[in-house]
């Protein structure tokens, strides 16, 4: 308890999944909390921290958008008086696309929202984090980065792109004391998938929902929140530049048909 104790975090995609789960366990590890999405939703996220007790500021942005961004670190610092914390984790699926159907269009929406956005957060995080000497930048990659199979082209694409920002940047703030770090989740209920689960539970088939990992389930967005407290604590004061999977173990092998136990 109380990890993030007078510390500040500014959270991008908080108004479901991920996002929210995090913001809940933020504040109840003491930490003031800027939230920001471009769905409406996120003030019902605020409406929870402040019914658990705690101090949040929702923002109906676009973290895609260079003025939305800037002007929500600015807050954060305005009002909390400084930026520890900033998990950069607003996204989008894109769906699956065939090939030869995909679009400039459709690449750079997604590129735009998951690997732009992304490098937003971090930019405008660093800048105030590096005259301090002190600060966690998190990014929400995915286990679609790490190899194929988990999503389409350009959403794969983006999200490797946010692990090589996460390595380059780790080097561009050396000396900085700023960290910076990337999760990989691999298939969890949010918003984003949840499309997914409600099609397998239509076709009574939510049982094998996970079958592909050795834990064999999905996983919670609560469990991607507590990795984000991890790397957003003093707990991982020395840990920088990686790119940590949170996906039941997935990733560990190439896809097989598993043994019947």
């Amino acid at each position: 308890m109380n990890r993030l104790e007078g510390k500040t975090a500014l959270i991008s995609g908080a108004a479901s999944g991920i996002g929210r789960a995090s913001a809940l366990l933020f504040a109840n590890e003491g930490a003031n909390l800027v939230i920001l999405d471009r769905a409406p939703a996120v003030e019902e996220t605020a409406a929870l921290v402040r019914d658990a007790g705690g101090k949040v500021i929702a923002l109906v942005k676009d973290s895609s958008d260079e003025t939305n961004v800037a002007s929500a670190i600015d807050t954060a610092v305005k009002e909390f008086g400084a930026l520890d914390v900033c998990f950069a984790n607003a996204g989008v699926s894109g769906g699956i696309v065939p090939l030869q159907e995909q679009t400039p269009e459709h690449w750079a929406e997604i590129l735009k929202i998951n690997l732009i956005g992304t490098f937003l957060a971090v930019k405008h995080a660093a800048r105030v984090m590096a005259p301090r000497r002190s600060g966690s930048i998190i990014c929400t990659a995915s286990v679609a980065a790490l190899r194929s199979g988990a999503g389409g082209s350009p959403y794969s694409a983006s999200k490797a792109g946010v692990i090589s920002l996460v390595q380059t940047t780790a080097w561009q703030l050396h000396g900085s004391g700023v960290r910076i770090n990337a999760i990989c989740p691999g298939l969890i209920e949010t918003g984003m998938t949840r499309p997914i689960f409600e099609q397998a539970r239509a076709r009574g088939t939510d049982h094998r929902i996970g079958q592909l990992n050795p834990l064999r389930r999905a996983g919670a967005p609560a469990e991607i929140a507590q990795m984000a407290l991890f790397l957003a604590s003093d707990d991982a004061s020395y840990v920088n530049g990686q790119a940590f999977p949170v996906d039941g173990g997935l990733s560990t092998s190439h896809p097989i048909v598993p043994p019947k136990i």
